[in-house]
């Protein structure tokens, strides 16, 4: 992925954090931010381990990332099954594909492979996690309490 890719992920991961703050309570906050860091640490490993393979990650990606959803949706009492967090995966994944891209270009080349495999996937996961966050934060507070 390119820097300036990788630049406008950051601002808008960024722009989604800083609307899900303003819609969430000091405890949402610390459980959300907790869930997409680690869901992210995670992805970065499996992305960095498994970047010689092109795809062979997805799976495991998309498992970490239906876990971090259903977390989320835990934290604001949304109820979320694994078929609905996967439907959320896949309409925000669609936007995002140029993470096959990257890993098909970079991923052969080891070391560099590897690493720019593993900021991809930290960084899609981080930016699915707090666009997640974001819109489940916005559904909490139109509930009546």
């Amino acid at each position: 992925m390119s820097k300036g890719k990788n630049k406008k992920i950051k601002n808008q991961i960024q722009l989604y954090k800083k609307l899900a703050e303003t819609n969430m309570t000091e405890k949402e906050h610390i459980s959300t931010r907790r869930a997409i860091h680690t869901t992210a640490a995670a992805a970065a490993g499996v992305g960095a381990g498994l970047a010689q393979i092109p795809g062979s990650d997805s799976a495991i990606l998309v498992t970490l990332q239906i876990a971090m959803i259903r977390k989320i949706g835990k934290t604001f009492e949304i109820k979320v099954t694994e078929s609905s967090a996967e439907t959320i995966i896949g309409t925000s994944l669609a936007t995002m594909a140029g993470r096959g891209l990257s890993q098909i270009l970079a991923g052969w080349i080891p070391i560099a492979g590897n690493i720019i495999n593993a900021g991809t996937a930290a960084l899609i996961t981080e930016l699915l996690g707090w666009m997640i966050a974001n819109e489940f934060a916005e559904q909490s507070k139109k509930r009546p309490s």
